[in-house]
């Protein structure tokens, strides 16, 4: 039976955001908060949050979450992919969620753990139009490559050099969305008040 982690990225320093944006308000609450409802909890063996924020570790004990301090988030997204990863050892395989897409369904979320398991040798991704976006479920067979990452990259680097190995699963565009600026958080607030995405 196949044993499923998922690690959330939670560690960037949101250098185009200016500040923390993972604290950021979305209809007055956190982005990050957005996007720990979305995990289903009861789809995964383990979950693990990997951070550099003392308050994001705290809320990740208060979903009984586990979670990673990431000591060097200066060396990019390759070192909290490792250190979730290595959190998560014992799974099978590995869904990686980022913590910016405050819109993401968690209903699609277990879509995609369930997608993923019917052919669990590959690698199943959402996405929308035949594009991919997060989150992405790794087997196991992929760890190695994963964990030779450097840099400011992640799974996306080990998806190109695999892409007959993807799979993806469509949801709307608007499951997708990130919020990298201040700017795209006042587009998204504005849409979400005005029930236009």
């Amino acid at each position: 039976m196949e044993k499923l982690g998922c690690a959330v990225l939670a560690a960037g320093n949101a250098r185009r955001f200016g500040a923390n944006k993972l604290t950021a308000a979305l209809e007055g609450r956190p982005l990050i908060e957005w996007v720990l409802e979305t995990v289903p909890a009861e789809r995964f063996s383990a979950v693990t949050v990997v951070t550099q924020y003392p308050q994001i570790l705290k809320l990740a004990g208060e979903y009984h979450f586990s979670a990673v301090f990431n000591e060097h988030p200066e060396e990019g997204l390759s070192r909290s992919v490792r250190l979730g990863l290595t959190a998560l050892r014992d799974c099978s395989a590995v869904c990686f969620m980022v913590a910016d897409q405050p819109l993401l369904r968690r209903e699609s979320v277990a879509a995609l753990a369930e997608f993923f398991l019917r052919s669990p040798q590959s690698i199943a991704a959402l996405g929308h139009g035949g594009k991919r976006g997060n989150p992405c479920v790794f087997p196991a067979r992929f760890y190695p490559e994963l964990m030779e990452l450097a840099g400011d990259v992640g799974g996306a680097a080990v998806i190109r050099r695999h892409e007959d190995d993807l799979r993806i699963l469509e949801v709307p565009a608007r499951e997708l969305w990130d919020v990298d600026t201040p700017e795209a958080l006042a587009r998204l607030a504005a849409l979400e008040e005005g029930g236009g995405c």
